[in-house]
């Protein structure tokens, strides 16, 4: 662990038991603490000791397509020290390498660099969720499946996760904000985190208004596919009422019936005759369907 002590960024990704403990005695946590930093559901706040700075802030999973759409959040933990970052995450996704982290001045700069990067990668995944969204509307026009609406439900679910976990994000900069100046944040640095906390709010923003507009779509595109579903059933029920009298007429006239009424004529033109007459019943009954459907339901809206 040589070069370990002395790194001045360290990185924990899904920590062992073994590393837990040496976090536990090396960064003088309590093991709530760090149970805290590593639970998913946990809330971002913000922790004061003479020896370091505690920040457990929320940042978005990256995306899951396979069978259904999910958008989450996880936490993440970040001791600032003099000499020393420790950056804790609870999955093996390492947040660096974005030109965010380009040209770094401190070890605080990287702090609020990396709260940065997890600003844009909010910012990306609601691009994202637009892109779906609009594509899931062109479906549900014409489906009366739920595959879809299931789909648009994981959206707004995943939508609802980040507006909570960027609120909560918000309190954090403001917390950070009160106590810059006392724990040795720069002037060029407090600039930065005023930066931050502009576009987490308009990321917030930009995360409730797409949860107002997905709530009404969901509502809306349930009714289309109740609809679509309800003038499949009357189409089938025309197709139904249509081959009802036709069912008759050949059970009225039977193979044996036709044959004898028939008998000494010419087979395929009295066949071809009662053919004929099947279309025209049938067309008749479906057009006759049809207008008396829609005269019904012109009398609907008069009313």
């Amino acid at each position: 662990m040589k070069d370990a002590d002395d790194a001045s960024i360290l990185v924990y990704a899904e920590p062992s038991d073994e590393e837990k403990q040496e976090l536990l005695q090396t960064l003088n946590l309590d093991k709530l603490t760090l149970e805290s930093v590593l639970d998913p559901d946990e809330v971002p706040r913000v922790e004061v000791s003479p020896d370091w700075l505690l920040i457990i802030w929320k940042r978005p999973d990256n995306c899951s397509f396979q069978e259904q759409l999910k958008f989450e959040v996880s936490s993440i933990g970040i001791v600032v020290q003099p000499s020393r970052v420790t950056v804790i995450l609870a999955e093996k996704t390492v947040p660096f390498g974005d030109k965010e982290f380009q040209r770094l001045t401190s070890l605080k700069d990287l702090t609020l660099r990396l709260l940065l990067q997890t600003i844009h990668h909010y910012l990306g995944h609601l691009k994202a969720i637009k892109s779906i969204s609009r594509d899931l509307q062109s479906k549900l026009s014409t489906s009366m499946e739920n595959k879809y609406l299931l789909q648009m439900f994981s959206l707004g679910e995943g939508l609802v996760y980040y507006h909570n976990a960027l609120e909560s994000n918000a309190t954090v900069l403001a917390k950070i904000r009160g106590i810059a100046e006392r724990t040795g944040f720069s002037k060029e640095e407090i600039e930065l985190l005023d930066d931050l906390t502009i576009e987490n709010q308009q990321a917030c923003k930009q995360a409730s208004i797409y949860t107002t507009v997905l709530s009404g779509l969901m509502d809306a595109r349930g009714t289309i596919i109740s609809n679509n579903m309800n003038v499949l059933l009357k189409n089938l029920t025309l197709i139904n009422v249509v081959f009802l009298p036709l069912n008759l007429v050949a059970g009225i006239l039977g193979m044996s019936e036709f044959s004898m009424m028939t008998q000494g004529g010419n087979w395929i033109i009295s066949y071809g005759s009662f053919l004929l007459s099947m279309v025209f019943m049938g067309l008749f009954t479906w057009f006759w369907l049809i207008r008396v459907i829609d005269k019904g339901q012109t009398r609907i809206k008069k009313g």
